[in-house]
């Protein structure tokens, strides 16, 4: 028996998220008393997960899953966790992820429980603390099936190192071909761009940036940080920026380590999908933003006096600490 772990990846590396859910996995091998074992879809090098406490690797090579299919994948992980008897399957909170939770909860007629933050807080009975109503607050969910999906969210955890290496196996399941009615014929993405899922600091703008021509503030701020960029939904809506870096409840959910808005008023949509990253602040014009109420750091003052300078410091700061 050993608790099953799915890593994510992209371009033939792991994503941050298959180390910090490796972590997490580990120590509830420990718990158990039990090993942790890897399921890799073309990943990365497999000794990388061994630093965080993997003990198995099982290493998937097929090209018909080069692209992210919810029912294959699921197919896969459901043929590993029956080969290893897996009881305790951990994977993230991504939006992949959570597409292919429910059809593997289905496959292994296992209990699911999302946005995990916290270690289980006893093994029998098998309880986990969730977010929910949009991170405003928690719950304590108790898991009585058999097996049990854990999806942990993005920074919950963090990542821990451990001492040992991680065993590379070939695993080769059984794939249907009713599995792919529907296929992925192209994929176009920016490459030159932190996306909004993986970054660690997100700079986003509203509409008190006027207009798509001062941008310039937001992407310029966002790479001195080393920054994904992101939007309020009336600045998508107006067509200032794509749909892709509308972040809110009805748009993508940031759970960065570091929020920064510029010129957002802070709507309580938005608010709801920024709500679980850890540091968030605010530089608006009206005290009076909803924003304030929610940023642990705020600057009432002119985005376009305001952002610049920071820039400067920004670079000033890097440039004598490098």
């Amino acid at each position: 028996m050993s608790v099953l772990v799915y890593t994510e990846s992209e371009g033939g590396k792991f994503k941050k998220i298959a180390f910090e859910v490796a972590s997490y996995a580990k120590e509830v091998a420990n718990m158990l008393g039990t090993s942790v074992t890897a399921v890799s879809v073309h990943g990365g090098d497999s000794s990388e997960l061994g630093k965080y406490g993997v003990d198995k690797v099982l290493e998937v090579k097929d090209d018909k899953l080069n692209t992210f299919n919810a029912k294959a994948y699921a197919d896969v992980l459901k043929q590993a966790a029956e080969q290893e008897d897996a009881k305790v399957i951990v994977i993230s909170s991504s939006a992949n992820s959570k597409f292919m939770a429910p059809l593997l909860a289905i496959d292994l007629n296992a209990g699911y429980a999302s946005n995990v933050v916290a270690l289980p807080e006893s093994a029998a009975p098998f309880k986990v603390k969730r977010t929910a109503f949009t991170n405003k607050a928690f719950n304590i969910t108790e898991l009585t099936t058999d097996v049990k999906i854990l999806g942990l969210s993005k920074n919950a955890f963090g990542l821990k190192e451990a001492d040992g290496a991680a065993a590379a196996e070939a695993f080769s399941p059984s794939l249907n071909d009713a599995d792919f009615a529907v296929n992925v014929t192209s994929v176009d993405k920016a490459t030159d761009k932190v996306s909004i899922a993986d970054a660690e600091v997100v700079v986003s703008g509203g509409r008190g940036l006027k207009g798509p021509d001062n941008w310039n503030l937001i992407e310029d701020l966002a790479e001195v940080l080393g920054a994904a960029t992101a939007c309020s939904k009336p600045v998508s809506d107006m067509g200032w920026r794509p749909h892709s870096e509308h972040v809110g409840q009805t748009g993508k959910p940031v759970a960065s380590n570091l929020y920064i808005a510029i010129g957002v008023s802070g709507a309580i949509q938005h608010l709801a999908g920024i709500n679980a990253s850890k540091v968030k602040v605010v530089i608006n014009n009206d005290p009076e933003a909803p924003f304030f109420k929610a940023a642990d750091y705020g600057i009432v003052g002119d985005a376009f006096e305001v952002v610049p300078q920071l820039i400067e410091k920004l670079k000033e700061f890097k440039a004598n600490n490098a």
